[in-house]
């Protein structure tokens, strides 16, 4: 184990002074020199503590993790996601009339015309009288071309009925032709489906072995990104995140913070931290996911598909509650008033409309009801439809239990008050 130098013990020292005398420049400034000696501060209720630096760049708070444009993709995380978004927005189409537009029709009718002077290119094959009049169609665009005028005229195609519908081509053609000066008003685009982008948030708080098994899965059984915001590099699951980033730098992103959750005495909020994740997004649909849910297949995309204009949010698990509304049972598959944290996806525009997960909610349990109980439309839930199966769930057994339920029943008075609102 790592022995801090006494200067540095010193340096936090000065530091918690200047936070108790509300000097947070100061401290601040304190902070940064005890990382450049390589340690990292984390304040805890009774103090703080010293920790060595990580090889990777760590925040000071959740807070303070800087969040992409609007638009924007993290340099450096153009993977599967950014495919299907692609050419999905209306860059590079004009109004009627537009210099894009002209050229596509120039094009097209220009390309009828060349079809047509080809020998080649039809069965019935035209002469090379008829080519040369192409020609001179193509030589003289903005006038009336005699050539094309006589062969609409001809009276010689009778009994070769090729020839007349190579005519009407070669007329309709130059007519297109010599009027690519005027106002040309394109048929309607037809706009091929764009499947929405996916990416899942993950809030690594620990439990190493948890996190890869959960990534792995992830990434060899869908094509969604992953972000994983690290909090405080707890048994070491921050360091593990980074190498998981590493081996799968096209779909892995990164993140890590100073501060600890907040159950393990620390001061990163399960809400904010979930907040955090949704906003360091850009993708379509958001999904929230534990590490200790592992998937058996592809999972997600069943999720997303159920997503419409509708439907702001489905997820593996639901719940309703009871008439009392003190007590939530399981749900069957179908809609459902309340999905759990396990994993279910969201449209990102929806959870952003109501500002995120809640933030009064310190820990996990209840914060999902309440999140579920705060978007507007319709919840899904597909339950024993879905190739996904949970590992012990150490967030509910592993956390002590004096605290899982008073942040258990602090969190459920809140629900309770949206169910009375609603």
């Amino acid at each position: 184990m790592n022995e801090v130098p006494p200067h540095v013990t010193g340096l936090a020292e000065q530091r918690a002074r200047a936070r108790a005398g509300r000097d947070y420049a100061g401290a601040d400034a304190l902070r940064d020199k005890i990382e450049a000696e390589g340690w990292l501060v984390r304040d805890t209720g009774d103090g703080f503590e010293l920790t060595p630096r990580p090889p990777f760049e760590v925040w000071p708070t959740v807070a303070s993790v800087p969040e992409p444009g609007a638009g924007d993709r993290p340099p450096g995380q153009a993977g599967v996601a950014d495919s299907g978004a692609a050419g999905s927005g209306a860059a590079g189409s004009g109004a009627p009339g537009s210099g894009a537009a002209g050229r596509d029709a120039a094009s097209m009718d220009a390309g009828r015309v060349a079809e047509a002077a080809d020998p080649s290119a039809r069965p019935e094959r035209l002469g090379d009288l008829d080519a040369e009049r192409v020609a001179a169609t193509e030589a003289a665009p903005k006038q009336k071309p005699e050539g094309a005028e006589l062969v609409g005229r001809s009276d010689d195609h009778e009994g070769h009925p090729e020839r007349t519908i190579s005519s009407q081509l070669l007329w309709d053609g130059s007519l297109s032709v010599s009027r690519l000066d005027e106002t040309i008003t394109p048929a309607e685009p037809h706009k091929p489906a764009v499947s929405p982008t996916v990416t899942v948030g993950l809030v690594v708080d620990g439990w190493p072995d948890d996190l890869r098994d959960c990534v792995r899965a992830l990434v060899a059984r869908t094509e969604a990104r992953i972000i994983g915001l690290d909090l405080g590099n707890v048994d070491g699951a921050g360091v593990v995140l980074e190498e998981l980033a590493e081996e799968f730098p096209r779909r892995v992103e990164a993140w890590h913070v100073a501060e600890t959750p907040h159950w393990r005495g620390g001061t990163a909020e399960w809400g904010e931290s979930r907040t955090k994740l949704l906003k360091l997004d850009t993708s379509d649909v958001h999904v929230v996911m534990e590490t200790s849910t592992i998937l058996d297949g592809d999972a997600i995309t069943p999720l997303v598909k159920v997503l419409t204009d509708d439907v702001a949010a489905a997820g593996w698990k639901g719940v309703n509650p009871g008439a009392d509304g003190h007590e939530w049972h399981d749900a069957e598959p179908g809609e459902v008033r309340g999905l759990l944290g396990h994993l279910f996806a969201v449209r990102r525009d929806a959870a952003l409309a109501v500002g995120g997960f809640p933030e009064g909610a310190r820990y996990y349990r209840n914060a999902d009801l309440e999140f579920s109980l705060t978007l507007p439309g319709t919840l899904v839930a597909l339950d024993r439809d879905l190739p996904v199966h949970q590992e012990r769930h150490r967030g509910y057994h592993d956390v002590d239990p004096d605290y899982r339920d008073r942040e258990s029943r602090r969190t459920y008075d809140r629900v309770l008050r949206l169910l009375q609102d609603t």
